[in-house]
């Protein structure tokens, strides 16, 4: 792959905001490290911190090498940007323990191996055993409480008041740019549009401290179309971590986008080429019914995330669910592993069913039965009526006005049936032994 121009690609793709003047000539002279931070005061970074790691992301495919940045030490402390009011201060053993966890989810994007690959780094290393008056005298000096109360992070909290720990905040985060630079040679850091103020205070330091030009690029804050906030749902925010967003509501999360934010998140979340992602906005303002750019977006990500074989099981269980011409009879293990989590499931027993004769004929579904017991009935008269009206199908056949049991050579998965009543309600059941 050619190298890209880690600006211009960041410009293309809506993911560039601000940066320091010059960095384009500093990043074109040589390969270069920078770094990005990221808060461990939660168990898992959400969608929210994507566009962040997106930075990275081009940041190393333009030939540079990221640094990723646990703040560990920082986590204890808390940043005031974007923040009303004072946060509580976090448990360290929690921090720590979170910090582990977000270096796992940074190695699905980053490539970690090599003497040129990719770094994580912990704050926690270098601030923990920093002596207090060294920090103040070698760091502090460099600056004014005049120009800290101008930040707008310290501005936006001055009527309700901040504590002097959050105030020092911006100060460590300056020394974390100074460490990274005697460390890793690190002289860019990027953050969010939010963080520039913290991020020009370390450039300041490595300038008046070292005499080091250093630079700082911002990313956009992304919203949505509608001018809500990005990456929370109703359940709230959207976790990396699958065992706090699964990958099936991560691929609900993107194909669920809004068409007119479609376009921008397959340029910000993917690596699809220009051509590709033109051609894929070309769609779907021709047929935005098709919902293909949501598709590519979906399994992009999701993939990304979670893995490829999870993002495959996620868009078919997808399909299985919500369209209805969707054949269940070929329903992978894995398909119907990530459909018992979402969606009602039951183990039932099977029952003997006699023909008119009164011989046995086999062992069988109770239609009847896994309606009532997986909620889709109220009872087993509703169950029945349900049956009667054409509302049921099983494994996508609709069952006949009088059919009540399905024999079990018509499972999938060795013992699945899914049921479906009307358009939208489905669950799963599983027959238990005889």
């Amino acid at each position: 792959m050619d190298r890209i121009d880690f600006i211009a690609e960041l410009r293309w793709r809506d993911l560039f905001f601000q940066c320091t003047e010059g960095v384009d000539r500093a990043l074109a002279s040589a390969s270069a490290s920078g770094y990005c931070g990221f808060d461990p005061t939660a168990p898992s970074l959400h969608v929210g911190s994507l566009v962040q790691i997106m930075g990275l992301v081009h940041l190393q495919r333009a030939g540079h090498r990221p640094v990723a940045l646990v703040g560990g030490g920082t986590g204890l402390i808390g940043d005031p940007s974007g923040k009303a009011n004072e946060r509580p201060l976090a448990d360290r053993d929690l921090v720590e323990a979170n910090a582990a966890a977000i270096g796992k989810q940074l190695e699905r994007f980053l490539d970690f191996s090599g003497p040129a690959g990719a770094r994580l780094r912990n704050n926690l290393d270098w601030l923990l055993p920093l002596p207090a008056v060294d920090f103040l005298r070698d760091t502090g000096k460099h600056f004014s409480v005049n120009a800290m109360l101008a930040k707008e992070s310290v501005k936006a909290r001055l009527d309700t008041g901040i504590s002097f720990t959050e105030f020092a905040y911006m100060l460590l985060q300056a020394y974390d740019f100074q460490e990274l630079y005697r460390r890793e040679g690190v002289t860019l850091q990027t953050g969010g549009s939010d963080q520039w103020g913290n991020i020009t205070l370390g450039v300041e330091l490595l300038r008046r401290s070292l005499g080091v030009e250093a630079h700082g690029v911002t990313l956009p804050l992304v919203t949505r179309a509608d001018g809500s906030k990005f990456g929370k749902t109703e359940g709230g925010n959207v976790w990396l971590d699958p065992g706090l967003t699964s990958p099936y509501k991560m691929y609900q999360f993107w194909i669920n986008t809004d068409d007119r934010d479609a376009g921008r998140y397959l340029r910000m979340f993917t690596l699809l080429g220009r051509e590709e992602i033109e051609a894929l906005e070309r769609s779907l303002a021709e047929h935005p019914e098709s919902r293909e750019v949501q598709a590519a977006l979906a399994l992009d990500v999701s993939g990304r995330v979670h893995g490829e074989d999870a993002a495959r099981a996620a868009r078919a269980a997808s399909q299985t669910l919500f369209d209805r011409h969707a054949d269940p009879r070929n329903l992978s293990p894995a398909v119907i592993a990530v459909l018992r989590d979402e969606i009602p499931f039951r183990r039932i027993a099977p029952v003997r069913v006699a023909d008119a004769l009164g011989t046995g004929d086999g062992t069988r579904l109770s239609v009847v039965d896994a309606l009532v017991e997986t909620g889709l009935a109220k009872s087993k008269g509703d169950a029945r009526r349900q049956v009667q009206q054409g509302a049921v199908s099983v494994n996508g056949r609709r069952l006949g006005a009088e059919e009540h049991f399905v024999a079990i050579t018509e499972a999938v998965a060795g013992g699945y049936f899914l049921i479906r009543r009307g358009a939208r309600e489905l669950a799963l059941v599983e027959l238990s032994a005889p």
